[in-house]
């Protein structure tokens, strides 16, 4: 198979929130990442961005304008465009995950109380 790519992709798992022009966002997980593109993986069943998304990844602190190349089921290769970054809304994906590691804490807090550790 050819290497059509520009640079080499770094295996990543960053989760990631795409978006169209529907108002509905999606959770995503970019699984490998570059200066010019992504393969990003959605939830088994959920509608795959066909023709273009913007992407924000927390981790990273970038949201990336991004035309999709490919798409199997519910992976997809992008793309990112030269539009600049600050063009998109930030994501608080960072915000949900602190809240959610904060809960985790509390919860194991609450399990170790009952088995008495």
């Amino acid at each position: 198979m050819d290497e059509r790519r520009q640079d080499q992709r770094n295996k990543v798992i960053f989760g990631g929130i795409a978006s169209t022009d529907a108002p509905v966002s999606k959770d995503c997980i970019v699984r490998d990442i570059s200066d010019h593109g992504a393969r990003v993986e959605f939830k088994p069943g959920a509608a795959v961005p066909k023709d273009q998304m913007s992407l924000s990844i927390a981790r990273k602190g970038k949201s990336f304008l991004a035309k999709v190349i490919w798409w199997r089921d519910n992976i997809v290769g992008v793309a990112f465009t030269d539009a600049p970054e600050n063009a998109l809304p930030p994501s608080d994906l960072a915000e949900r995950l602190r809240k959610s590691e904060k809960k985790k804490r509390q919860l194991q807090r609450k399990i170790n109380d009952l088995l008495g550790q």
